[in-house]
């Protein structure tokens, strides 16, 4: 199982002290959270896209890229590719290119993003967001998979003879996650395809999550891809932690009052007892996310969001010490004894490289 952390890239004022950080140490504190991660024994940092204030992470592959000259091991993600508003070739080529770059540590998530005046501003219609999250996928998957692909659909011009450029890396698209908080069609998407799913999973009740991730293993097994448990199901979630639960509700309290994402609606304590989000300890931490296994069965990727509502960098980094020294190694431990067997590792490039290769060798198709 994967543990690692997702950021919204928002640059938000920090209510205990009202300053409001850069720009530019914004996105210096995301490239320093990504190298903590790795230190600390994560395995996944993932950024989203956004093209308006108060986001900065407009252009994720250029970060990625980035970070990736600087670290060895860590999987390099996107918590959302805007696959509405994004051209599908544009796509295809960015991330082959990291993949080459980052020798394979490199996985995208595919999603709608929640900002609807994006649309327009790259020409397209909020009412077509499903249309398009169908049609330009439909085209990327293409992309990666046939060196000469024709292409007539509905939302960009015709494509003949074309090829995109650079190949995937050693001929392995990376893996790709269908991430949505609410659509029912985005987990169709995933299953269809044999790709992931990932329920962003910060807002809504589990119930909500546990249909969603319920309807993807049925639908995944519909499409022959295997058993409903045999699925790739990805999680989202919220934690803020120290040593003492009191001094992480004390602490976090006016972080989570004045957040853009939920602030200034239901208290903390209403908000952490209908949603994922846990504050507290290191072991209510453990606690809360081995739950989720209760209602989603075993999955693949856990990711946390730490960053976010103007918390300084240094409180940050110390959250990555607590997760990476009190939290992950125990859930590592405790997920594993649970886990089903012939519940399927996450994706990689290594393991779906080795997996191509044997279909070759197999003669049967990849």
């Amino acid at each position: 199982m994967q543990f690692g952390i997702f950021t919204v890239g928002d640059v938000t004022p920090d209510p205990t002290t009202g300053r409001t950080p850069s720009e530019a140490e914004r996105i210096q504190a995301m490239v320093a959270i990504a190298k903590k991660a790795e230190e600390v024994g994560l395995d996944v940092f993932a950024t989203g896209e956004h093209h308006n204030p108060p986001f900065v992470p407009s252009s994720p592959t250029t970060m990625l890229g980035f970070i990736a000259a600087q670290t060895e091991r860590l999987l390099l993600s996107t918590s959302t590719t805007l696959i509405t508003t994004n051209d599908p070739v544009k796509i295809a080529e960015d991330f082959a290119m990291l993949q080459h770059l980052a020798g394979g540590r490199v996985d995208v998530m595919m999603g709608r993003g929640n900002t609807g005046p994006v649309y327009p501003w790259f020409g397209q219609d909020v009412r077509d967001g499903i249309p398009l999250a169908i049609e330009h996928y439909a085209l990327l998957h293409r992309l990666w998979r046939e060196d000469v692909v024709d292409w007539q659909g509905r939302f960009r011009s015709a494509l003949q003879g074309f090829t995109s450029t650079p190949r995937p890396l050693d001929d392995v698209p990376p893996f790709v996650w269908h991430g949505s908080i609410r659509s029912p069609e985005i987990a169709e998407q995933a299953a269809y395809y044999g790709d992931g799913f990932f329920a962003n999973h910060i807002f809504w009740p589990k119930e909500h999550t546990q249909q969603m991730v319920g309807l993807y293993r049925k639908r995944f097994a519909h499409y022959g891809h295997g058993a409903p448990e045999q699925a790739i199901v990805g999680l989202g979630g919220q934690v803020f932690v120290r040593r003492s639960s009191q001094d992480a509700v004390r602490e976090f309290r006016p972080y989570f009052d004045n957040a853009p994402v939920y602030g200034h609606g239901p208290s903390m304590e209403d908000f952490t007892s209908q949603t994922p989000l846990t504050v507290g300890s290191p072991q209510q931490v453990i606690e809360k996310t081995l739950s989720f296994r209760d209602y989603v069965g075993d999955y693949q990727r856990q990711l946390f969001l730490v960053d976010h509502a103007g918390l300084p960098l240094k409180t940050v980094l110390e959250q990555l010490d607590l997760l990476g020294e009190e939290v992950v190694p125990v859930l590592r431990k405790e997920f594993d004894a649970l886990r089903a067997p012939g519940v399927p590792d996450a994706p990689t490039h290594a393991s779906m490289l080795a997996a191509r290769e044997s279909a070759l060798t197999e003669g049967v198709p990849a």
